[in-house]
């Protein structure tokens, strides 16, 4: 085990609970795209539990970290031998903090391109898992097909031998295991999508189909692609953060990570070579996960991107601090309640007023402290996936008259924060910010400058549908518009919304 605890650790507040396997004998039969907090807070953790049960050694877990942006969490890693801590807030105030172990081999594909290659093509991995963000599946929002125009992907598929994205990396190391004979293989989406297998798998098929039909071929025939939901919130880990757990753990972890104590994975039980008993340590495998993500990006995900922008332009930084304020609290639970529960049918067994009433108490979960900022972040990915689906629905229920008082206010609300959020980039209290909202394209800041708000609607994340055509949403969404920047984001919230 690495010695993350430091010197004055019989001083320090929390007791660090180390894993009880032996970690020599557990073999990678896992790799891993995407080695960030959120996955070392959830597939690690639940997979470092797996390992106590010593017939389950073969799933060790092998991360490929392949942006320049990872060099300081590989060496941070890498220094650690792959371990870390991870600090569990709970909602009652209590704190667990494990060192976890899963990690047992990892490589850097800016130094350890052939390492990340040759293991993909190695007979003792069976499951391939990527998150690699909502955004990073490179779907156009205008066609639904996978970018094959991407200056990286037409990089990958000129240059197969010397892949710079996930999806060339395993159309090579897969190349390589088709001709070893290495046999099939599993491709396991774990971000935050709507049918993220699904998804992951139009990727990696398109790009494939564009490079090596032959190995497309083999692909359809040997890989499956299971979709997936997961769930547990996990903040950015920031240089304060680092210091503070660290104080608080009596450990020196250059690499921590701090979540909450909810968790929840459920997973399409579609494995091509194998796969973990998870189902031993708190996953739910199912034929279909339809119901649970639904449930999921409708209410969790959709009301963290609704508490978002009104929150940062009420000058709350921190969500927890904005889930205390009894007016952003009414906001989400009327939203889960009357804008977004009657599309969520519950899955079995599932109770759908317990689940938000949990959702309530995590967002104000003071002990994870989640920034807003991280929530506000590429809106534009996330307003197709979280969002728009069930405003759909309204839209088309309320032109119908399949609903009676369809409400839109708080979706359009939400919307109007948004546009100023993007447009004027200071709060209500004169603060001046920066946006970081990668995926908007060169027409969309145009329209988001200009001074005619229905243009906005018109933007990439939201042409699912023509939101200029529903004019109850529009009629609410202007005036919203003006009254924000009249009055201010908070105060319109207390006017008009509650």
């Amino acid at each position: 085990m690495a010695n993350l605890v430091n010197a004055n650790a019989a001083n320090a507040a929390q007791v660090v609970k180390g894993y009880a396997y032996n970690r020599s004998l557990v073999k990678a039969g896992i790799l891993h795209f995407g080695v960030g907090n959120f996955h070392r807070a959830h597939l690690e953790f639940m997979t470092n539990k797996l390992l106590e049960n010593n017939t389950q050694q073969n799933w060790g877990i092998c991360g490929a970290m392949i942006l320049p942006g990872d060099e300081r969490l590989y060496h941070a890693l890498k220094k650690q031998d792959g371990e870390y801590t991870l600090t569990v807030c709970g909602r009652d105030d209590s704190i667990q903090v494990y060192q976890l172990g899963a990690l047992v081999e990892l490589y850097w594909g800016i130094e350890e391109q052939e390492q990340i290659l040759n293991k993909i093509a190695s007979k003792d991995i069976k499951i391939i898992t990527l998150t690699i963000t909502e955004g990073g599946y490179n779907i156009s929002r205008q066609s639904g097909e996978f970018m094959l125009d991407n200056a990286q992907v037409a990089h990958d598929i000129e240059n197969p031998a010397k892949p710079v994205t996930a999806f060339g990396y395993v159309a090579e190391g897969l190349r390589r295991r088709k001709a070893a004979g290495n046999g099939p293989i599993t491709i396991l989406s774990c971000d935050n999508l709507q049918h993220n297998g699904n998804t992951a798998r139009k990727a990696f098929m398109t790009l494939v189909e564009a490079q090596d039909k032959e190995l497309a071929a083999w692909m359809e025939e040997n890989v499956t692609f299971p979709n997936s939901m997961v769930d547990r919130i996990t903040p950015a880990t920031r240089p304060a953060d680092i210091e503070r757990l660290n104080a608080q753990n009596g450990t020196c972890d250059e690499a921590p990570v701090y979540c909450e104590d909810f968790i929840q994975w459920v997973v399409e039980d579609n494995f091509a070579a194998g796969r973990p008993a998870w189902e031993t340590v708190g996953a739910q495998m199912t034929d279909d996960v339809t119901a649970f993500e639904n449930m999921k990006l409708s209410l969790l995900n959709a009301s963290h991107t609704l508490l978002s922008y009104p929150s940062f332009l009420g000058g709350y930084r921190k969500v927890d601090a904005a889930m205390h304020d009894e007016r952003i609290r009414k906001f989400v639970r009327a939203f889960m309640d009357d804008d977004i529960t009657p599309y969520v049918p519950a899955p079995k067994d599932t109770d759908l007023e317990a689940y938000k009433q949990c959702l309530v108490e995590r967002f104000g979960n003071r002990m994870v402290s989640d920034q807003v900022a991280r929530l506000c972040f590429d809106g534009a990915s996330k307003f197709p996936v979280y969002v728009m689906p069930n405003l759909e629905k309204m839209i088309a229920d309320d032109a119908s008259g399949k609903r009676q008082n369809v409400e839109f206010k708080r979706v359009a609300y939400l919307f109007a924060a948004y546009r100023h959020y993007l447009k004027y980039q200071v709060d209500d209290n004169g603060d001046a910010f920066e946006v970081a909202d990668p995926w908007l394209t060169v027409d969309d800041h145009k329209a988001i400058d200009s001074d005619d708000a229905l243009d906005f609607l018109g933007i990439s994340a939201f042409t699912s549908t023509d939101l200029k055509a529903a004019p109850h949403f529009v009629e609410l969404y202007l005036k919203m518009v003006e009254d924000i920047k009249a009055k201010g984001a908070m105060k319109v919230l207390e006017d008009e919304i509650l």
